[in-house]
């Protein structure tokens, strides 16, 4: 969750009131934020120490979804309403004497859909800025660029001295040598090329070049005379910077994604003068959009509403633009509840009795987990998520691509697909623990992931059990025996590979899998019971599939040694024997009602 430091007397002032830290603290949790620190105490020891130290600052921890709250005026406001000090405001747009044929307008090229094709914009006029009030409308720009813009990849803001500029604007796209400007805080003018040399070892803007350095045009904003505002979403122009004398300002967002562009102008300004854009398909639209989005609920504290004229029971509510967090019935519900006072609620028991149970997939882990740690094996828990590297190559395997789900934007090359196999886990395990004494023994039963287009969310969990024995000897035997181990407290019977009168079991087949050595490999099939039938027709149809059980048999895991280059891969200098699963074959049906299962 984002963190926002405020300034503790700004705030006081504000919300009409000196709260102790102990109060503000509780004030914060009733409401559903976190106190996590108050530095008056560090600011009077370095005052009293003769250093240097700023005034005392809150540092409040926000809900990733509350970008309202990304400043001390959004704070503020919230904290006096649940506090019933004001009324939930309204938002309009302010519109110049004349009306919307009076509107700044801007154009956007049709070039901009090579870069970043989304555009918005608002006019602040008025405005008067204190050092603290100006320091908290760059440090939301900040946190909007970090957070819900992805470090400015899909939303970028700028701000702009209206007052410096002749309208009306052009948002374009051109070459980067046929863009020139004076950047902010430089003396001389570059091209878009040059600049990408400039900031390439600047410590703050060297992080955002890669989102347009390879695009062949670059995104720039003009007025009427070619004077350069800003080239998004990198830097603004020396031209239009903004100062604590600004007092009209306009804001320029572009970005990649709709949704986000909106919550973000919309979080930015509240009642301000609209812009007319004009969008690169010749169509027209006034930004920003302020409109409340209308919904019902059977309950509300903190919004606007009115009791529904068709059904006493019901609130015909009024969500302001500025509350993109509320979706569904669920959230208005919880604004009401967080408005009531969670402590107030009064406490009951449930009308009803219920015994919770178990998933019947946890059941089965749980008795091969209690089986393998009783015969001295230690359970680990790595992560599911790894790189692709040790999902597949590392084990000699081919990406298909029809098999891993994998992350879109991966936060470092150690998290870039959902495991398909339990054995990177237990292999890294080791490797992080080659100087613990031999043998070494561990096993987990966890969940990986498949591609799967046929369910809704096009991918499925499957429940596996896996163990690696690693000592100066291969020990395919130690594996074989914690398999067959499993198998007996599972009850499922071990049958021969050519045993075609046996009803169930489980055998294995040498088989030859990359991941293993040559020649000690072998694969674990299951044969299913046959369901009981429900007519003496059906019992004839499953006489005959008794004849010919090879249909019947499915893969459900291997076992074997690991090949040298597997073992080099990780870092292992020992032979190691590994044993990995399915658990889901063995599963009992439950109630639909008690089960996650599609």
């Amino acid at each position: 969750m984002p963190t926002v430091s405020v300034d503790k007397a700004d705030l006081w002032e504000r919300l009409g009131k000196e709260y102790t830290t102990e109060e503000f603290d509780q004030l914060c949790f009733d409401y559903g934020l976190e106190l996590d620190e108050d530095t008056t105490e560090e600011v009077e020891a370095a005052i009293k120490a003769g250093l240097p130290a700023e005034r005392p600052q809150l540092k409040i921890e926000i809900p990733a979804n509350r970008y309202d709250l990304l400043c001390i005026e959004g704070i503020a406001r919230a904290l006096r309403i649940f506090l019933q000090k004001a009324e939930a405001p309204r938002y309009k747009l302010a519109y110049p004497p004349g009306g919307e044929s009076e509107l700044l307008t801007i154009t956007c090229s049709p070039e901009v859909k090579k870069v970043r094709p989304l555009f918005a914009c608002a006019i602040l006029r008025n405005v008067t800025f204190t050092p603290r009030s100006y320091a908290s409308f760059i440090d939301l720009q900040d946190k909007l660029h970090q957070n819900i813009g992805r470090r400015r990849q899909l939303v970028s803001i700028g701000t702009h001295d209206l007052d410096k500029l002749k309208p009306p604007f052009r948002y374009e796209a051109q070459p980067p040598k046929d863009i020139k400007f004076v950047p902010l805080n430089k003396d001389k003018a570059y091209t878009a090329e040059e600049l990408m040399t400039v900031y390439d070892s600047d410590k703050h803007l060297s992080k955002y070049l890669h989102i347009i350095r390879d695009s062949p045009v670059y995104p720039i904003i003009y007025d009427s005379v070619d004077q350069v505002l800003s080239m998004p979403p990198i830097i603004n122009s020396e031209h239009s910077k903004i100062t604590l004398n600004t007092r009209n300002i306009f804001i320029d967002v572009t970005a990649t994604d709709q949704t986000k562009l909106d919550i973000v102008i919309l979080t930015l300004v509240n009642s301000i003068e609209p812009v007319r854009v004009i969008l690169p398909d010749g169509k027209t639209r006034i930004s920003p959009d302020l409109s409340e989005r209308h919904t019902t609920a059977r309950a509300s504290m903190a919004l606007h509403s009115t009791i529904s004229p068709s059904n006493p029971d019901e609130l015909l509510l009024e969500i302001p633009a500025t509350r993109p967090d509320i979706f569904h019935e669920c959230d208005i519900m919880e604004d009401a509840a967080i408005a009531y006072g969670f402590n107030n609620l009064p406490h009951t028991f449930p009308a009803t009795s219920t015994v919770a149970q178990p998933l019947a997939i946890s059941k089965l882990s749980d008795i091969v987990r209690l089986e393998w740690a009783l015969a001295g094996w230690v359970e680990v828990l790595p992560l599911i998520l790894c790189s692709h590297e040790e999902n597949f190559e590392f084990l000699n395997h081919v990406d298909d691509g029809k098999t891993a789900v994998k992350i879109a934007n991966p936060k470092s090359l150690e998290f870039q697909v959902v495991r398909t196999t339990l054995l990177p886990g237990l292999l890294k395990t080791i490797r992080e623990n080659r100087s613990h004494s031999l043998p070494i023994k561990i096993f987990e039963t966890s969940d990986v992931v498949f591609k799967d287009t046929s369910r809704e969310r096009q991918a499925r969990n499957e429940r596996h059990a896996a163990a690696v024995w690693c000592n100066k000897s291969a020990g395919f035997e130690t594996v074989h025996g914690m398999l067959n181990r499993a198998m007996k407290m599972l009850e499922i019977p071990l049958i021969g590979n050519t045993d075609d009168k046996a009803v169930t079991g489980y055998y294995i087949k040498e088989s030859s899998d990359p991941v293993y050595f040559p020649g000690r490999a072998a694969t674990v099939y299951y044969r299913a019971a046959p369901t009981k039938a429900s007519s003496t027709l059906s019992a004839i149809g499953q006489d005959i599939k008794a004849a010919l059980y090879a249909h019947r048999d499915v893969e459900i895991g291997s076992l074997g040694i690991l090949h040298p280059s597997v073992l080099a891969n990780f870092e292992i200098g020992y032979p190691c024997s590994a044993l990995e699963f399915t658990l889901e074959p063995f599963k009992k049906k439950m109630n639909k009602i008690w089960t996650v299962d599609e």
